[in-house]
């Protein structure tokens, strides 16, 4: 059985380049069998210009990763219903837990399967929260 491939770039999303080259996709859509499975790459607080929502502020950056993984869902025709998976890297896990009613407001619907992981830095000093998700539909 074959594996098609789609790569998705959300324009609601901010667009990583360097030297003019996309460096990566923010979502890729595997269809095997009818099946479509969707990988969000891991969404940090940046608003459509690529600047930082919420610096020093864990529920701010909940949020806007929230707002970010639900466009790059419905980019793949997708809702946040449809998660299975959530991975999330924090630089404070106990900053991030006073939140979870954040956490909750984006992926209660689904309850998918959870990993969070305390981590030194994300990939801006500034950045708190980094949350990749995966979702069948």
């Amino acid at each position: 059985m074959s594996a098609k491939r789609e790569r998705i770039q959300s324009e609601k999303l901010h667009l990583r380049t360097s030297g003019g080259q996309v460096l990566y996709s923010q979502v890729m859509v595997v269809e095997v069998g009818g099946c479509r499975q969707i990988f969000v790459a891991g969404q940090t607080p940046r608003d459509r210009d690529g600047q930082c929502v919420g610096k020093g502020d864990m529920r701010a950056q909940i949020e806007q990763v929230g707002e970010n993984i639900k466009a790059a869902l419905e980019a793949a025709g997708a809702t946040l219903d449809d998660i299975i998976k959530t991975t999330t890297y924090v630089t404070d896990m106990d900053e991030y837990f006073k939140h979870q009613d954040m956490r909750m407001r984006y992926f209660a619907g689904a309850l998918p399967t959870s990993t969070t992981v305390q981590v030194v830095r994300l990939s801006r000093p500034e950045f708190m929260v980094e949350i990749e998700v995966m979702a069948i539909v």
